[in-house]
């Protein structure tokens, strides 16, 4: 695995699922262009750009460079490091038609080109550009009542909408993102603080 201290930014799931394979890293999803109309997202984007810095690697499409320059007009430049990878033609497996660009997203590429993309692009591996962080697990989140247990998706939310955080994530996004903002310490502390909010919900 190539462990990579920056957050990477990526289109969709499949391409989050596809990069997991053989990246060490936090993956945000832009959720295609639902980034356009998400505050939170943004906000979510701009804090991690500021803290650990963004990698961008979105499709060699339209769509992918549309979403590109949108980041960039509410973070600042010389927090992104653009990721290009080469317009290959070809349609992923799980589709059955190609798409309107008839070339391959992220998630269709083989891993030496993607990783030939980051290198090119002069991506570290193992860079430690900030404090390392704590890893949150779901056994963190199964104590605090927001995993494995009655409710537990709504109280999630809830908390999640507390931090200022999107409310769609999901469990596993969820856990890599929360330690951009706080310890383990701190997020039990936090929802200490909201107890009667999420205890009002069972």
């Amino acid at each position: 695995m190539l462990k990579i201290d920056e957050v990477i930014v990526v289109e969709g799931k499949y391409d989050r699922i596809r990069l997991s394979q053989f990246l060490d890293a936090t993956i945000i999803e832009t959720s295609g262009f639902r980034v356009f109309n998400n505050a939170a997202l943004r906000n979510m984007l701009s804090y991690a750009a500021e803290k650990r810095g963004l990698i961008v690697l979105t499709d060699s499409d339209n769509a992918g460079f549309q979403i590109r320059r949108y980041l960039r007009s509410f973070i600042d430049d010389s927090n992104i490091k653009n990721v290009y990878v080469p317009a290959v033609q070809g349609k992923e497996k799980r589709k059955r038609a190609a798409s309107a660009s008839g070339i391959l997203g992220v998630e269709g590429l083989s891993e030496e080109i993607i990783l030939k993309a980051l290198a090119d692009a002069g991506v570290e591996q193992g860079k430690e550009a900030s404090p390392k962080r704590e890893q949150f697990n779901t056994i963190d989140l199964y104590r605090l009542g927001l995993s494995g247990k009655n409710k537990s998706r709504k109280k999630l939310t809830l908390i999640l909408k507390l931090l200022g955080l999107p409310e769609q994530l999901s469990t596993k996004e969820t856990l890599s993102v929360l330690g951009l903002y706080m310890t383990k310490a701190e997020f039990a502390a936090f929802c200490d603080e909201h107890a009667a909010e999420l205890t009002a919900m069972d």
